[in-house]
Order: structure tokens, then sequence, then C-alpha cells
């Protein structure tokens, strides 16, 4: 079991080097995609073999490969674990990112950097495994990094654009902020238990101060706001859009984005202590559910809409996770995985069919022209929608019971009108690319098609599992308890059923209402003038207050600091250090004559000027 472990965790890790050291032909660059695909593959096979194994025997696998930091109290090694909720993670990650890279083939075969993009995506994947597998907190941070320098790679892969640039700085140092509150409470969990590895960690949390507590929750947590893209760091992530299509199903489904998720379930014994806390996190996963669908309604960016539902259903999970329901956080992490990177790559298809257009009012009438993405993106929707009986269902559904039963009905009403929300939006997006008014396509020069086949079947998988994931709710009930309690609030059966029909009569509704509007040609163009639309397209105007009560200010601080510190003293000290050390070494090089004579009277002088320390040291020292 500790070879399957080594092979799931290394794999990608081989693959990336092997792509990033290709050196082969043009023509047969294809290789340096199907290597690391077919590593990638083994470690998928390797990842659900593991998954088998814990799940009938109930037991985990740990590997420690050698010692890492040894220094006083510390003794740290390079372990990994696969236990309940680590094997989830990696089940999930390796089929996405399996799904991803074969995809991946086909829609970046005409790029230059073929071989650099399958490095770092590959190089992603091995992170998200570092980050998940580690038995520590300190492996975790390292993984937790990796994938930030990763998706920093990738968001800019395309560096010659300057947006694409700029997206990929944003997120970078969005993270890194996020980053320092993260290694401030990793340093804190040492000072305060003298141990990073999670089983002895949390079983010393008992013994510290619930005030501790409560700061190490709150530093933890800044992480997971910056990786998960939480609001106030929310910023980067549609801007991330600006990476290649794989890329965006990749950050969204299952790497980077889920970590900050996949941190809270993992420590849940902390979260528990601390439930005043986290119930402040409930209820920013609420707001955040909300905000993000608020703006998906109106946004016209295809890849936009799909990443501002990313950020919506984030806020459902961190509202489970906040109310101490881990394990349906973690389950919907896993279906969301599923339909969300299926949306994503439909994207792309249509992206490639669009010549890589993505505003939505130039598209329609696709279905004709790309049957298969269409479906695909329809059953996608629909398990997004949270429409029985596909997977979203199952998880969502859940998330709402538990704020309904657990007493917070606020939270519920707002995560219900989310529902509703989300169902509009993601039929209009349907409606408006394939069904929709027919856009002038020869005006515009481009001529729809759809991908090419095998592009097609490796989509299908996550087509399957967006209709069936949520079936495996049991299985994963039974699989997690060993690790999560799967209890959840006690409601009479009338009332859940009546919960259930409730929500799901209301997104019915609200998909029929999406499908009718948007197949009469959707809303008249002035509502485009609503104060209401301006407000939610321009993102509630928060970047522009982060520009203007932020940016601006910082960018005048530089400049003042530059012009008055910068140039007028420090490069003032440098350049007079300079001009002295100049000016003496013209002065001091007339003692250099060649003259015999003349150095034996300097090296005279010299003694004379030694001995005279000398003595005068010797007096003040008698003296």
């Amino acid at each position: 079991m500790e070879a399957l472990l080594l092979i799931a965790l290394f794999s990608p890790l081989a693959g990336s080097l092997f792509a990033g050291l290709f050196f082969g032909a043009r023509e047969k660059r294809v290789i340096a995609g199907l290597v690391p695909t077919a590593l990638l593959a083994l470690s998928l096979c390797a990842s659900l073999a593991l998954l088998y194994l814990i799940f009938s025997s109930g037991e985990r696998v740990s590997v420690s490969l050698c010692d890492w930091i040894v220094s006083g109290r510390l003794n740290l090694q390079f372990g990994f674990v696969a236990d309940q909720i680590s094997v989830v993670m990696m089940s999930v990650v390796t089929i996405v990112s399996t799904v991803v890279h074969i995809y991946s083939i086909g829609y970046m075969a005409h790029d230059k950097s073929f071989n650099r993009f399958f490095s770092y995506l590959s190089a992603f994947v091995f992170s998200m495994m570092v980050l998940v597998m580690s038995d520590n907190f300190l492996g975790l941070f390292i993984g937790w990094e990796g994938v930030g320098l990763c998706s920093y790679l990738l968001i800019g892969f395309w560096y010659h654009k300057p947006f694409a640039s700029w997206a990929a700085n944003e997120a970078f140092i969005m993270n890194r902020i996020a980053d320092l509150g993260m290694l401030l409470g990793i340093f804190l969990i040492y000072w305060q238990v003298g141990t990073l590895r999670y089983d002895e960690a949390f079983a010393s949390f008992r013994f510290v101060e619930q005030g501790v507590l409560i700061w190490i929750a709150a530093l933890l947590f800044i992480g997971a706001m910056g990786k998960s893209a939480q609001f106030p760091l929310h910023t980067w992530l549609a801007n991330a859009m600006e990476g290649p299509t794989p890329v965006s199903a990749l950050i969204h489904a299952a790497t980077m984005v889920t970590a900050g998720v996949y941190l809270l379930v993992r420590a849940n014994p902390l979260y528990t202590i601390v439930a005043d806390f986290s119930a402040l996190i409930a209820a920013l996963g609420a707001f955040v559910a909300f905000f993000a669908a608020s703006m998906a309604l109106v946004a016209t960016d295809l890849k936009r809409i799909i990443a501002y539902s990313t950020l919506s259903q984030l806020g459902y999970m961190f509202v489970a996770a906040g109310l101490g329901y881990y394990w349906v956080a973690l389950f919907h992490l896993t279906t969301h995985a599923f339909f969300k990177a299926l949306l994503f790559l439909g994207a792309g298809n249509v992206m490639h069919a669009m010549h890589d257009e993505l505003n939505i009012r130039k598209m329609g009438r696709l279905y004709a022209a790309m049957k298969p993405t269409a479906i695909m993106m329809t059953i996608a929707s629909i398990a997004l929608a949270g429409i029985y009986p596909f997977a979203g269902f199952f998880s969502k559904d859940k998330i709402l019971e538990v704020a309904f039963g657990s007493g917070h009905i606020v939270i519920w009403a707002l995560l219900l009108i989310t529902a509703v929300m989300t169902a509009f939006y993601g039929f209009r997006v349907v409606m408006v690319v394939f069904f929709g008014k027919e856009a002038n396509y020869e005006k515009l020069h481009i001529h729809p098609h759809e991908a090419p086949k095998f592009m097609l079947i490796a989509m299908s998988p996550l087509a399957i599992l967006a209709i069936v994931a949520g079936f495996l709710e049991h299985s994963f009930t039974e699989l997690v308890s060993k690790m999560l309690s799967v209890s959840a609030p006690h409601l009479e059966h009338t009332t859940e059923y009546a919960l259930i029909g409730a929500t799901l009569a209301l997104v019915i509704l609200s998909v029929s209402f999406a499908v009718w509007k948007y197949a009469r040609g959707g809303f008249d163009p002035s509502w485009q003038n609503n104060p209401i639309f301006k407000f939610l397209s321009n993102e509630w105007y928060i970047p522009a207050l982060y520009k203007k009560a932020i940016i601006a200010p910082y960018i005048k601080i530089s400049e003042l600091l530059w012009q008055k510190i910068d140039l007028k003293i420090v490069d003032f000290i440098v350049d007079l250090i300079a001009k002295v050390t100049m000016s003496a070494s013209f002065r001091l090089r007339k003692m250099q004559t060649g003259n015999l004579s003349h150095m034996l009277r300097w090296m005279s002088a010299g003694l004379v000027a030694l001995l005279a320390i000398a003595f005068v040291a010797s007096l003040v020292k008698g003296a």
C-alpha cells in the first residue's frame, strides 16, 4: 500500500520533469503531452486503488521518506498519509486532472509552448497532491505555495498578453498576502503545542487557551480565504480566466480554490472547538454565495460567468464547514468538481469554435454545429442548478437542509435565493450560446465547429459523474465517517420533503423562466442602463473601491518614497560614498610612484604611525 501512495504522489512530478526536459522534434512534441498524461493516469489508478483499500479495511496508509527539520523540540519528517479525507481529495484531483490533461493535448496542439504547458500542468497536480497528502501543517504549506506558484505560471502562460501577466501577478500577490496569515497560524500552532503533525497537534489543542485557538483558527482561515477566493480576497479569481481554459478547469474544479475548503475539513478538530468563529465562516460563506451569483446574473464573458459560479459554490462549501458539517462540505466539493470541470471544458470548445470569442452576446444557435458540447454543458448546468437526479441536487440540497435544520434561517434563505439565481444564470448561458438568436458569424468571419472527437470522449467521464456522483452519498458517508461526524439535523420527514420539494420547485421555475425568456430574445437592451445592472456588472464596485482606497494611495506613497527618499537620500548617500572613494583614490594613487626611496619613506611613516597608536593604546589601558 505504501508503494501505491508513492506512485500516486510522484507520478505527476515525473510527468512534469519529462515535459519540461523534452527536446523532441516539433512534429513529435505530442509525446510531451502523452507521457505526463499516462503518468497521471497511473497516479489516478493508484489513488483509486487506495480508495478501495481504505474503504474496505478502514485503515490508513502513511509513509515517512526522511528527516526534514530536526531542531530543538521540532523533529519533522517528509511524511505523507492516505486516510479517509485525503484519499477522497486524491481521487477527485487525479480524475479531473487526467481528463484535463487528455483534453489539453487537443486544446493546446498548436501552441508553440506545448511542452512548457504540460510541465506546469503536471507540476500543479503534484503540488496539490503534496498539499492533500502531507501529514503535517508545514508539508501542507509547501504544497500550498506550490499550487500558488503553478497558478501564477499557468494564469500568465501567455505572458505576451499584458492582461494575462497582470492577472497572474494579482493572483500571486493576493495569495501571498493571505498566506502570510496562514504561516503565522502555523508558527502559533508550533509555539503552543510544540508539533506540526496533524494528529499530535489536534490532540494537544484541548490544553490551549480558547483565545489562542481563535487566533490560530482565524490566521489559518485567512490563508483559506485567499486560496478559495473568499471576500474580500476574491477579485483575483475571475481575472484568472486569462489563462488557457484547461487551467481554469483545473483551478476551479480540483486544485487551488478547493484547497481552502480542504484545510477547514482537515483542521475540523480545531474549528469544532472554536464554534463561535466557525459561525462567522458560515455567515461569510452565505454572503459570498449570494454575492457571486448576483454578478453571474449579468456577466457576459462566458468564462467569468462560470468563475462566479465557482465562487458561489465555494460559499456553499464554507457554509457547511462553518456549521460543523464537514462531510457535507467535502461531499459538495467532490460533486462540484465534476460538473464544474465539464462546464469549463465545454466553454473551451465554444471558445475554439468562436475563434476565442467569449462574449455570449456574440453567440447563438451553436447547438446545430456543437451538439455534443451543448448536451454536456446542459448536463453540467442541470447539475449546477441542483435538479434531481443530477449530482448537484444531493450535495447542495444537503447544505440547505443542514442550514435550515440547525436553525440558521437567514443563512438558509440566502442560500435558497442563491440556488434560484444559480439555476437562472446557468440556463441563461445554455440558452444564449446554444439556442438563442443566431449571430452574424459571416460578418465576424467565424465558422463554428465541434471539437475533435477525442476531446469530447475525454469529457464524457465528467458528464457521467455529473449525473451519477450524487448516488454515491451513502458510500461516501460510510468512508469518511471514520474521521468526520456524518450526523445531520433531525428533521421530520414531512419537513424534509417539503424543503426539498420547495427548493426543487423554485429551481425548476427559475430554469423554466430562463428558457422561456431567452427563447423569446432575452431582456430589452435598455435594461443595461438600470442602476442595479450597472451595480452588478461592476462587481458591486468593489474593484473600483480597492483601486481608489488601496491601489491609488499605494502608488502615490510609492512615488513619494521613490522621489523623496530613494532619489534624494538613498541614491545621494550611495553616490556620495562613490564620489568620496573616487576622490580619495585619485589623491592616494600619488603614493604609487614606483620609486624605491619614496616607498621606503611611506613604509617608515606607516611604522611610526602604528607605533604611536600602540603607545597611546597602552597609556589608555594603563590609566
